[in-house]
């Protein structure tokens, strides 16, 4: 028999995907430099390095244009990808902030230059999806508010060092007294830094409404008031003060940006026998901002969240400045709710459930609903008979996923005619 001929015919490499974005360009950011992929037939050198100076980085956007790109996807690296991210959206570019975990590269060789070539790759062919971010404006307000959240923790520092100082002086002020930075700790305090050893007369300085009567605060102010104590004290009261400052000047300058929103509510048309909660000024507790929060957070909504059983002012404000006033940029509840990381993220192969647990993610709005849905343990509503009923049912972790689920439904909806039957449901069923 003839022998067969053998094929000679060389073998094709697998056929590359279709391109969805021919204008697509990668972004590898770094610290100190960036380097940018752009497609192979937009210039003798697809692959450039630019310094993070914002003279190149303008330069990079620049060479970007004459490459005609309309596109652009970015890791998001730390801090180090906001500026250029500003600048690009600026020029009229449409920005995707990706995930870095969504665009791990192939095993091999990793450098900055694979790196960007090959979110340029996986961006041209449409396998990319951009992180949500609010609007700049909501972004201005959310950067004040986390900034001001820092400074309230250093300032929770120094109230435990006021503590262990009166400790080590054997002072149990702070064991009477339910707030040490109340008007009768701080005012005690300052007798104390200003020579007064007295107990009788230190405990004279109570307030009124202190439940500890003066018999009680004068024990507690019988100790060994010594030199390097009392400089601690002084210390760590100045620094005390110090953070507070700053923290009422983060208050004006949030409150001024807020009054810079659009109001909903003259857009917003209440159903027939419902009228619009009007807010309630109320002194400011605890860590909240020591202005009329509330009202500008109903005004910006267009309805007062803090209705909804466990839903207080800094949880109605964690949700503005991570999501902001505007939910129509998800499709539907279930899409909210699942970039929230509140409902079960079905693994199923071969017609079988491999695991309905819900995505591990890091958003503030997750925390805060979270928060929000534990505090509705002794809540006579609705919600709360939810919570309690989940919790006997699946324990508390699953109990508080699912309220945290329910309450996000609840506060996505928005409008008047929408979240007032929910409400009013929830109130006559409980």
């Amino acid at each position: 028999m003839p022998r067969k001929q053998k094929n000679n015919q060389k073998k094709t490499s697998a056929p590359m995907l279709h391109s969805l974005n021919p204008n697509a360009a990668g972004v590898d950011i770094g610290a100190t430099e960036i380097y940018i992929a752009v497609p192979a037939d937009r210039d003798p050198r697809p692959v450039r390095r630019f310094s993070t100076f914002t003279e190149d980085l303008h330069a990079a956007a620049a060479w970007l244009k004459t490459c005609r790109i309309e596109t652009v996807a970015m890791e998001s690296t730390g801090v180090y990808w906001i500026p250029f991210f500003q600048i690009l959206e600026a020029q009229g570019f449409q920005v995707l902030l990706v995930n870095a975990r969504h665009v791990k590269n192939v095993p091999g060789r990793k450098s900055d230059v694979s790196d960007c070539q090959w979110l340029q790759y996986l961006h041209s062919v449409g396998l990319l999806n951009g992180s949500f971010r609010p609007a700049q404006a909501v972004c201005t307000v959310r950067s004040i508010l986390r900034h001001r959240n820092d400074l309230v923790q250093m300032a929770a520092s120094h109230v435990q060092h006021m503590q262990k100082a009166l400790n080590q002086m054997n002072l149990q002020l702070h064991h009477v007294i339910s707030d040490l930075t109340g008007l009768t700790g701080l005012t005690i305090i300052e007798a104390i830094l200003a020579g007064e050893r007295n107990p009788q007369l230190l405990a004279k300085l109570r307030d009124r409404r202190i439940k500890a009567n003066e018999q009680t605060i004068a024990k507690s102010l019988i100790g060994d008031y010594r030199r390097e104590h009392l400089f601690t004290l002084r210390q760590s009261l100045e620094s005390f003060r110090h953070y507070q400052n700053l923290i009422s000047a983060c208050d004006t300058e949030i409150e001024q940006y807020l009054e810079t929103f659009e109001s909903k509510e003259s857009k917003l048309n209440p159903p027939a026998g419902s009228t619009p909660v009007s807010p309630e000024k109320q002194k400011p507790q605890g860590s909240e901002p020591r202005f009329d929060l509330k009202s500008h957070l109903h005004r910006i909504f267009g309805v007062d969240l803090t209705t909804i059983p466990g839903i207080s002012v800094l949880t109605a404000q964690t949700i503005f400045t991570e999501i902001g006033p505007d939910f129509s940029k998800f499709d539907c509840g279930g899409a909210f709710t699942s970039w929230l990381g509140v409902c079960p993220d079905n693994r199923v192969s071969g017609g079988k459930v491999l695991s309905a647990k819900t995505r591990q993610v890091n958003n503030r709005a997750t925390t805060a609903l979270h928060l929000a849905a534990q505090s509705l343990h002794h809540s006579q509503s609705y919600l709360g008979d939810f919570y309690r009923r989940m919790r006997a049912k699946l324990g508390a972790p699953k109990a508080i996923t699912a309220t945290a689920h329910k309450l996000a439904r609840i506060a996505g909806r928005g409008p008047y005619q929408v979240v007032q039957p929910s409400l009013a449901h929830a109130e006559g069923a409980g």
